[in-house]
């Protein structure tokens, strides 16, 4: 069947497409990936297969709001994908947050199969299993390749999966921001008193080392951030970077942008019930498979062409960008190394993921340092 030849070449086209994630991100014309004319056919294609009555319906809710940039694009592209791939025999119906679950509570609705599957980012799901940070990233840690390589050439992706069937779910690539900014503050941040009692919006590893400073951290989904901020809730907030920040204004109410240091190449997913994945016929698990690697190249292109642009409005709005001391950014990684520790004495699943990822990144860093470091420094 050509349509089977078809999604086996483009598997093996995509494990190879997204280990290079990096280096295709900035391949881009003046045109954005949303009105571009192959994403334009594939959402003909798709609304033309939409017609078609589908064999499989998949009820995917989001963690964020339909109108949140980039995060739902994707997963609209994902729906679209999956649609073409299939020829119309398997459609996504996509929920935001909040219709037919909370924004956080995903985890709990695709576990229980009350959903089919969600999109979010792992490191939301710390308070079933602190494992669950290292599958986003650690501060000072992998850049988006090194990620991508990990996940598709190292223990990555089959640590993810051993973790994530605990409880019930099965887990794709479902996008990477790339490196974040490391968030929005209403006033300097001079020395690392001024952490202590400081009320933020920071999530994940950093979130830890926060707290272990002093800081009152908390886990505000993105569309509470700004009200929060304005009603006094958060004095500071990481969301994710330029293009996505912009969008929630939060710069009018917290102008100093501090330049990143916590998260470096942060993955999202795709989650599925694992009774309903394992329920599915081995050419949807491979449609659904390819079709999220190709929405995490395009959410990767889509945050380094947005991003860009949306710096450079954002300082012509009145965004002071910042970057911490070197004596701040030294107690995080020391507190970093105690946070990890801590972790890894406390949680099986953490200390070999951690060990996993810490070999993996130790592999890579020369290479990077060597490759891309250099030619930064040059260019």
């Amino acid at each position: 069947m050509r349509r089977r030849e078809f999604i086996k070449n483009v598997g093996i086209a995509s494990v190879a497409s997204v280990a290079g994630i990096g280096a295709l991100s900035g391949c881009k014309d003046d045109k954005s990936v949303a009105n571009s004319t192959e994403t334009n056919a594939t959402a003909q294609t798709a609304q033309s297969n939409a017609s078609k009555k589908p064999n499989l319906k998949i009820r995917l809710a989001m963690t964020w709001t339909i109108t949140m940039p980039i995060l739902s694009d994707t997963v609209r592209y994902y729906a679209n994908i999956v649609n073409e791939l299939s020829e119309g025999s398997v459609q996504i119906e996509i929920f935001p947050a909040g219709k037919l679950v909370p924004a956080l509570g995903v985890f709990d609705a695709a576990s229980s199969g009350q959903i089919d599957a969600y999109h979010s980012a792992p490191y939301y799901w710390e308070g079933k299993n602190t494992a669950f940070n290292l599958f986003s990233g650690i501060p000072f840690g992998m850049i988006d390749g090194e990620m991508n390589a990990w996940y598709l050439y190292g223990e990555g992706m089959s640590l993810w999966r051993e973790v994530a069937a605990k409880y019930n779910l099965y887990p794709l690539l479902g996008g990477a921001t790339s490196i974040q900014m490391a968030g929005w503050y209403k006033k300097e941040m001079n020395n690392i008193e001024d952490f202590k009692g400081l009320r933020i919006r920071m999530v994940g590893i950093a979130g830890q080392i926060l707290s272990k400073l002093g800081a009152a951290t908390k886990s505000t989904p993105g569309g509470e951030i700004v009200p929060n901020l304005e009603r006094g809730v958060l004095d500071a907030a990481e969301w994710v970077s330029p293009a996505f920040d912009q969008k929630l204004d939060i710069h009018k109410v917290a102008p100093y942008y501090y330049t990143p240091w916590q998260e470096a190449g942060s993955i999202t997913e795709f989650v599925f019930n694992k009774q309903k994945w394992e329920s599915y016929p081995k050419e949807v698990q491979t449609i659904l498979e390819v079709a999220s690697r190709d929405a995490h190249l395009q959410m990767t292109a889509m945050g380094q062409f947005y991003n860009a642009k949306a710096m450079e409005e954002l300082k012509a709005q009145g965004a002071q960008v910042r970057t911490f001391s070197p004596e701040i950014l030294e107690i995080f990684k020391k507190t970093l190394k105690e946070v990890l520790e801590e972790e890894s004495a406390k949680n099986p699943d953490f200390a070999r993921v951690v060990a996993s990822y810490q070999k993996f990144q130790n592999e890579q860093k020369v290479w990077t340092k060597d490759s891309l470091g250099t030619y930064l420094q040059i260019r």
